[in-house]
């Protein structure tokens, strides 16, 4: 079956070039274990084609992915794109509520579209605590020829991926949750899956001509832990986040949380010789450090041991993230400035506050949102809907737009949000405990307004950034603070909005918003895929009538 569809694909390729619709790029990856020793202690890894992190997907504005992939392991197996927005199609988001897992010893193939989008992104295992043992990599979405693109062509274009790492298996970590326990701190950090041993042996991670200009896209696929990262002796500027241009200012050291990306430009300008880039945790008693080498082409002698320090406190983040701008004058995936969009003059239709909370359940661990802790289901919620079974499967707006008033016992359900096709909405973040959080949104970017300290007002919009606030897809909380960003719901399908602090994740921190085109038509969502695996209670049940223009 999968070979018959791989050659099904593949003529459709031939048939697009012939009609001159956008070009297709095919992969297959085959998912298995292997052992590695990323902090000297051999463990088991998840490889992909039997590399860690696995393959980086380069790939352009418009073009079609198609990704055959083998699930050799003996586990079920699923892998989101992270900023990828599967415009109509959250058929191929790879998470728990969109889509069957894919059995040990399948295969399945992911076809979707890189729609009017550029930028860093990352892809990563969503099933249970699978990400901490690989599966992740990164995936750029580069400018057309004939879209302007506001820096000069980089020498080369490179990806660093950045995650904290704990020597435990992702089985054992996930036995830990399951018993009602937390994770813990990290045993290190890890860059492009490696430590740097200092020794003078070190291979570089990345090399630099003097004199030329680099692009490092710079990504956090870990579990949990905000990372700190700079270059030894160069400054980084910043010109692109999670898909958007930026004002390009310039930074020693950006601290990139769970799941962001950041792309900056560094230029080879110092003495030719080796160089440290590092990564340090950040908001933990104990700070963690690694480094990896870069190395100037023609440089003789090693990088000095004297690090660059990372900075204190959640202040300073706060601080660096109210000086990223939405660079009003580039265009992005389209010739129309980005600016054009004027976010801040449409009205707001409905204010979401979603409030994160931590508690016993049962005598165990679990996170919540609004007083409600996530389940995964044996059907995908996305299934139950469009085979119009969601009474057998979930309740609609189990939790409301306020956090309870009152502290109430926490309930375990599955959360859908009903979200009115294309309304304007404002949602609130409220993170009233002691550790920081970071949210994602499937599905879509926003514009993240505003990030203060205390608790959220009304009168607090004063403050919000309505002109070059950046739009993205990922947004931190900061403890005993609120977030707020701004969107239009105009993306019908299943669309999940999760803590990427994977323990909470995994112990119910998500929800999904449902999306759904009163019109039910192609123009605003696609057709389940033939495809598509089934699992639940719609395996035997008869597809509904398709939609159509």
């Amino acid at each position: 079956m999968g070979a018959v569809l791989w050659i099904l694909l593949l003529c459709l390729w031939a048939a697009t070039v012939v009609q001159g619709e956008d070009p297709y790029l095919f992969f297959e990856w085959n998912i298995t274990y292997g052992t590695a020793a990323p902090l000297g202690v051999p463990q088991q890894v998840i490889l992909i084609n039997g590399q860690f992190p696995g393959p980086n997907i380069n790939s352009t504005t418009n073009n079609n992915i198609v990704i055959n992939m083998f699930n050799n392991l003996d586990e079920p197996f699923l892998v989101t794109w992270s900023g990828i927005q599967h415009r109509k199609n959250s058929w191929q988001d790879g998470v728990a509520g969109t889509n069957c897992p894919i059995a040990p010893g399948t295969n399945y193939t992911y076809h979707f579209q890189v729609k009017d989008q550029i930028g860093s992104y990352i892809y990563y295992p969503t099933l249970g605590m699978q990400r901490g043992a690989g599966g992740f990599g990164g995936l750029r979405v580069n400018s057309r020829l004939l879209i302007p693109v506001p820096y000069a062509d980089p020498a080369d274009d490179y990806t660093v991926i950045l995650n904290d790492w704990w020597t435990k298996s992702h089985s054992t970590l996930k036995k830990i949750l399951d018993s009602g326990r937390s994770i813990g701190r990290p045993a290190g950090v890890l860059i492009n899956g490696k430590v740097a041993k200092g020794d003078g042996k070190d291979e570089p991670l990345f090399t630099m001509e003097p004199g030329k200009t680099y692009k490092y896209r710079i990504c956090n696929t870990g579990l949990k832990t905000s990372l700190n990262f700079r270059i030894q002796g160069h400054k980084m500027l910043l010109v692109e986040m999670e898909g958007s241009h930026t004002v390009q200012n310039s930074y020693e050291s950006l601290d990139v949380h769970v799941s962001q990306c950041y792309a900056v430009l560094v230029t080879a300008d110092q003495t030719p010789k080796d160089y440290y880039m590092v990564a340090s945790t950040r908001f933990q008693r104990k700070e963690m450090t690694t480094t990896g080498i870069v190395r100037y082409t023609n440089g003789k002698g090693p990088a000095s041991p004297e690090l660059p320090p990372a900075p204190v406190g959640w202040a300073w983040s706060l601080n660096q993230f109210r000086t990223f701008r939405w660079n009003l004058t580039a265009s992005a995936a389209r010739p129309n400035p980005q600016g054009s969009y004027h976010y801040g003059a449409i009205n707001i239709t409905r204010t979401i506050k979603l409030a994160n909370s931590a508690s016993k359940v049962n005598g165990k661990l679990r996170y919540a949102i609004n007083g409600v802790s996530h389940v995964d289901t044996p059907t995908p919620l996305k299934l139950a809907e469009y085979f119009q079974i969601p009474d057998e499967v979930f309740k609609y707006n189990v939790i409301g737009d306020e956090p309870p008033s009152s502290n109430q016992e926490v309930v375990l359900q599955p959360i859908v949000l009903n979200m009115t096709f294309r309304t304007f909405i404002e949602i609130i973040f409220e993170n009233h405990e002691t550790a920081i959080q970071s949210w994602h949104l499937d599905g879509y970017s926003f514009f993240a307004v505003a990030i203060e300290a205390g608790t959220w007002t009304p009168e607090k919009r004063k403050n919000y950034n309505l002109l070059d606030a950046v739009s993205r897809h990922t947004i931190q909380v900061f403890p005993k603070s609120w977030a707020a960003i701004l969107l239009t719901f105009d993306n019908a399908g299943m669309w999940n909005i999760r803590s990427e602090i994977w323990e909470r994740h995994y112990l119910g921190q998500q929800l999904y918003a449902s999306v759904i085109s009163p019109a039910r038509s192609l123009r605003d969502e696609y057709n389940i895929p033939d495809y598509a695996l089934l699992c639940g209670d719609v395996v035997n049940l008869p597809k509904p009538p398709p939609y159509t223009i």
